[in-house]
């Protein structure tokens, strides 16, 4: 959302409330810089944003083979969408455009159920994108660990995710135009070597190989898991909504192109890998689809998809990054985190939200891919159902607030919508281990006693919760829509 030190007094600020009974004043504009020279990202850029906060190409897909052999896998990524991906997809662009603004989810569970609420999503959903932040330099260093064997392991690999998190952070600095425009040149070339490579494999595609499955050895958990992880985090965006040029109108499109670009670069890559090679499911693990590219074309398809993976893993780094920055800026703004996250550098970019992402991704960056993958599964299940409960709770208390995008159903169908995604909610929390549920209780825990330990430094005058008057009141808004109704 573009900042202004002048005109603001004319908007409703929204009262949210507060965490602790405090009473916010209005966000001091001294020293923030004007940012009406900065670019807001535009349909393409925002496609592929999009794409690289939920996917980045196949890479890290290699799992749902091991655990569940090639039919299983294949059919999952084909109905899994239809039960995950599409309900949050529209969930995203009714929200997204009812609140086109930084914070996305935040915002929507703050003004359904309030401020602590509102606070528990933000730092549940911050947490699981940090800890899924955490995944990208290990990615990046196992698909090059075979062309560089030093990077497997010790203080040279210690090292390499030391500097890959500041140039990638240095990126997000810079800019967000920059940030979307780089994720659509990485996107393209991530994604042709594997057209390539779909070309030369077509003499060698065994449709059999394609009907091979065993029931009975299923690994169920790596199987959702891998699945869940791969095809999640389409909310993501609507954190970085204020930054969107004309929001109403691009994000929901922005999501169905990216929606149909996501299955299509994990389907027909995991088609061609189990088509075209005779599948030994312990080989299939992370990294696997440049031995697949060597078995296919030879070592320069290899060289050119371990490059590819290492690209996308950068673009998926540096998006969810932005992603992750801006939820904070645009809690801070709403009053919800100390004020000071609501700092921009020069550039636009939420500089202090930016430092907080990625002291949080070298923090994590000692875990395992697996319990990476299944500790931000967990905190990030509990952040959608609180999404499912606001979006129907919206639709019920607030039904004349103006949605330039609205899913065409009731109350009744708002919830049939929610009913899938939160069943295999359940499913993926109760194939957790006890350590992942250990760990994200804990979590969840800390996450709770931070509202009053905000409360009672702002008291003691240590930290200082502002929220900005350019922001519109949702209650003002609704009630001005009943009356032209009306009337």
């Amino acid at each position: 959302m573009k900042l202004r030190n002048t005109g603001a007094r004319e908007a409703a600020t929204i009262q949210m409330g507060n965490l602790n009974n405090v009473e916010y004043t209005e966000v001091d504009m001294r020293g923030v810089p004007v940012l009406d020279n900065i670019k807001k990202i535009s349909m393409v850029p925002l496609i592929f944003l999009i794409f690289y906060e939920v996917s980045g190409g196949p890479f890290g897909i290699e799992d749902s083979v091991k655990a569940a052999g090639p039919l299983l896998a294949l059919v999952g990524f084909l109905v899994f969408p239809f039960i995950w991906s599409v309900p949050e997809a529209l969930i995203t662009a009714e929200m997204g455009t009812m609140f086109p603004e930084n914070g996305g989810y935040v915002t929507w569970v703050a003004s359904a159920l309030g401020p602590y609420w509102g606070f528990m999503q933000g730092w549940m959903k911050w947490l699981s994108g940090v800890i899924d932040n955490a995944l990208y330099p290990v990615l990046f260093l196992d698909y090059l660990k075979s062309a560089i064997p030093a990077l497997g392991g010790g203080w040279p690999r210690a090292l390499a995710v030391i500097v890959l998190t500041i140039a990638f952070t240095y990126m997000n600095y810079r800019g967000l135009t920059i940030v979307g425009w780089f994720a659509v040149f990485l996107g393209v070339f991530s994604i042709i070597p594997f057209v390539v490579m779909g070309f030369i494999s077509i003499p060698k595609l065994e449709p059999a190989n394609w009907l091979a499955v065993d029931i009975h050895n299923v690994s169920w958990g790596l199987y959702l898991n891998t699945l869940f992880w791969n095809l999640n985090y389409w909310d993501s965006i609507s954190t970085l909504a204020g930054e969107v040029a004309n929001p109403k109108r691009t994000l929901p499109k922005a999501l169905f192109y990216a929606l149909i670009l996501v299955v299509c670069a994990y389907f027909f890559p995991l088609l061609i890998g189990t088509g075209a090679v005779p599948v030994e499911r312990d080989l299939w693990t992370d990294g696997y689809f440049s031995d697949i590219a060597k078995i296919i074309g030879g070592v320069w398809l290899r060289y050119w998809i371990q490059g590819a993976a290492a690209l996308s893993n950068m673009g998926c780094f540096v998006t969810e990054m932005s992603s992750d920055s801006f939820q904070l800026l645009g809690m801070a703004e709403r009053g919800i985190i100390p004020e000071f996250f609501a700092k921009r550098s020069r550039y636009g970019t939420p500089s202090v939200g930016i430092l907080f992402s990625a002291s949080g991704v070298l923090l994590l960056s000692w875990m395992s891919f697996q319990e990476i993958v299944a500790a931000e599964n967990f905190l990030y299940c509990f952040g959608m159902i609180l999404e499912f409960i606001a979006f129907i709770r919206l639709r019920m208390k607030y039904p004349a607030v103006a949605r330039p995008y609205k899913i065409p159903v009731g109350t009744v169908g708002s919830v049939l919508i929610c009913l899938p995604p939160t069943m295999l909610i359940c499913v993926v929390l109760a194939l957790a281990s006890v350590k992942v549920m250990l760990v994200s209780f804990a979590a969840i825990v800390v996450g709770s006693v931070l509202p009053p330990l905000f409360g009672y430094t702002e008291r003691r005058g240590w930290l200082k919760f502002s929220t900005s008057a350019a922001l519109p009141d949702l209650f003002a808004l609704n009630r001005d829509s009943s009356q032209s109704l009306v009337r």
